[in-house]
């Protein structure tokens, strides 16, 4: 009896200590979605606030959260509840470092900017409330340059502004905003074609608001950015361009390093797997060099891809054209890999005209759930001669299906048991991993059509592995931009315009262009253990079912639940 005694406490105390964890990591969680740094922002403030008190009380408070964090046993919890303990570790710890690296002070990018993403809230009307909160944005505008300038004028004073040398042609990103006629804004489109559910006398009014944000707030926030760009910040940029030249900057990187790889891994190491992974592709490359027969040599090859004119299209139109082509053919394949596919569709358009000049080749655009509008794939029609026909299919892929917008929108979908941080939630290593994997997965999808495209697709890949190497080349190696610009043109077949804006994307980004090798290599190294330790028994769609499920996950996550269902499956 004293025995039966001992056994039901014992078990009573184990589902005691599993509750009290469950409900601990549970109100981090709730704390964490539900946290506002200040009540009544989103009402006064449509586009948010972005001062230093911002950042640090948002800092403050994802440090006591890990605190209480740090004292749940995993243990006791599910797996998913594992899962939610240390991705929310994860994305915490990252709002500490955002704030203790002082990056706040640099919200710059070469291809991007706080005034370019505001191109992002550009989308079809659909109603007249959506229309009125649209208004509301455009007529913030002044409000966030005014907060981000202060900001700026610091982070140049400490040092840790952009090189000068990324931003030639970044007067695009704010001179094609300041038109005369209201109409030629590219923020007035949505108002040019408003749904019928819309009155005419709502029309109207909206109309005549659009008329009065356009050229008192829209038009007048990109000329202070002009302004402010020209005058101050241009002028006092810095020399320099690799982040560990700047202060604390050799710290920074490696932190970034961490966050974008979500591995516990060197600059020297990264750097060393990326000579690797350049000499193995190169192999590859050259045996399609020779069953093309060309009579030349591996920089002969490339020349005449970059100038031949059957690899580019003729217009933009036929650009989108064969893009949506590739797009659906790939839709087509989808069943065969996945056993789960999302509901969101999507489309294929043009990237918007005034930010293309600095943009990449293409990028996938999602949209929240419940949203009325699709997501996007974004086909950069600007300049034609550097858009490569030969990757067009390797980057249709990796942004839409069953690349960026496949793995997004399930990430979406899925279903309560999953918090809504994880929802919402974008590890790099995790969704660019995926993304690069997929063009890998896409030869087998019978995506790749002629040998040019194979090449394409290797090219693609070898523009990831010279990442790894010129990534850490700028922020740990003290290489010049020109040394970048040439290890890129000798061993991709990118076109020159590409490679120059990709260069300057990763001197401003620091880190960024690591995720994409790195999970891919994870995500293959995963998929050759499962297809050798289960033979006949490897299911493909079984496969991407475990690497998807639980949606995004550093890649040590990944690691465990794929050899986990090794294991079951043994």
């Amino acid at each position: 009896m004293r025995y039966l005694v001992w056994v039901m406490a014992f078990f009573m105390s184990i589902t005691t200590i599993a509750q009290t964890a469950t409900e601990q990591l549970k109100q981090c969680i709730e704390a964490s979605q539900s946290f506002k740094w200040n009540e009544g922002s989103k009402q006064l403030h449509p586009l948010g606030v972005f001062s230093k008190e911002r950042f640090e009380k948002e800092s403050a408070f994802a440090k006591a959260q890990l605190k209480k964090l740090n004292t749940i046993s995993p243990k006791t919890l599910s797996e998913t509840e594992r899962i939610s303990l240390e991705l929310l570790k994860f994305k915490l710890q990252e709002t500490v470092d955002y704030y203790e690296y002082e990056r706040f002070l640099n919200p710059l990018l070469s291809d991007s900017g706080f005034h370019s993403s505001w191109n992002y809230m550009v989308r079809p009307i659909t109603s007249y409330k959506q229309a009125v909160k649209y208004l509301d944005k455009l007529n913030a505008l002044p409000e966030v340059v005014n907060q981000y300038v202060p900001l700026l004028r610091e982070g140049i004073k400490k040092g840790v502004s952009q090189p000068r040398v990324i931003f030639e042609g970044y007067e695009s990103t704010y001179n094609s905003q300041i038109v005369a006629d209201y109409k030629d804004s590219f923020y007035y489109t949505p108002f040019l074609n408003l749904p019928e559910s819309i009155t005419e006398e709502q029309k109207d009014s909206l109309e005549t608001a659009a008329k009065l944000a356009i050229e008192n707030s829209v038009v007048p926030a990109f000329k202070s950015v002009k302004a402010f760009f020209e005058n101050e910040y241009f002028p006092n940029t810095r020399t320099t361009i690799g982040v560990s030249e700047t202060p604390n900057g050799d710290a920074y990187y490696q932190n970034r390093i961490h966050y974008y790889t979500t591995l516990d891994i060197t600059a020297d190491a990264v750097h060393n797997k990326g000579l690797e992974e350049v000499a193995r592709i190169k192999s590859e490359m050259e045996k399609i060099i020779k069953e093309v027969a060309f009579k030349g040599s591996f920089a002969d090859f490339l020349k005449f891809l970059r100038e031949d004119e059957q690899f580019y299209a003729k217009s933009p139109e036929q650009l989108l054209m064969i893009a949506r082509d590739m797009a659906k053919r790939a839709d087509a394949q989808l069943p065969r890999f996945f056993k789960t596919l999302p509901r969101k569709p999507y489309g294929v358009a043009p990237v918007p005209d005034a930010i293309a000049p600095k943009y990449t080749g293409g990028r996938y655009v999602g949209s929240p759930k419940g949203s009325t509008s699709p997501g996007y794939y974004w086909v950069n029609t600007y300049d034609l001669p550097s858009r490569t026909l030969y990757t067009l299919p390797s980057l249709t892929v990796h942004e839409a299906v069953p690349g960026h917008h496949l793995q997004g929108a399930l990430n979406q979908e899925l279903g309560d048991s999953i918090p809504q941080f994880r929802r919402n939630m974008y590890v790099n290593a995790y969704g660019e991993g995926w993304g690069l994997y997929c063009e890998y997965l896409a030869a087998e999808m019978g995506m790749y059509t002629t040998p040019y495209e194979r090449f394409g697709q290797l090219t693609y890949e070898m523009w990831r592995a010279c990442r790894l190497v010129v990534d850490t080349g700028i922020h740990a190696k003290a290489w010049t931009r020109e040394e970048v610009v040439a290890f890129m043109s000798q061993n991709t077949a990118l076109s020159l315009h590409e490679i120059q804006t990709e260069t300057d994307r990763y001197i401003s980004w620091p880190g960024q262009a690591l995720a994409y090798k790195m999970g891919e290599l994870k995500i293959r190294e995963l998929r050759t253990l499962a297809e050798k330790e289960l033979g006949s028994r490897f299911d493909i769609r079984d496969f991407h079912e475990v690497i998807l499920e639980q949606g995004t996950v550093t890649l040590a996550i990944l690691d465990r639940r794929v050899k986990d269902w090794i294991q079951k499956s043994n």
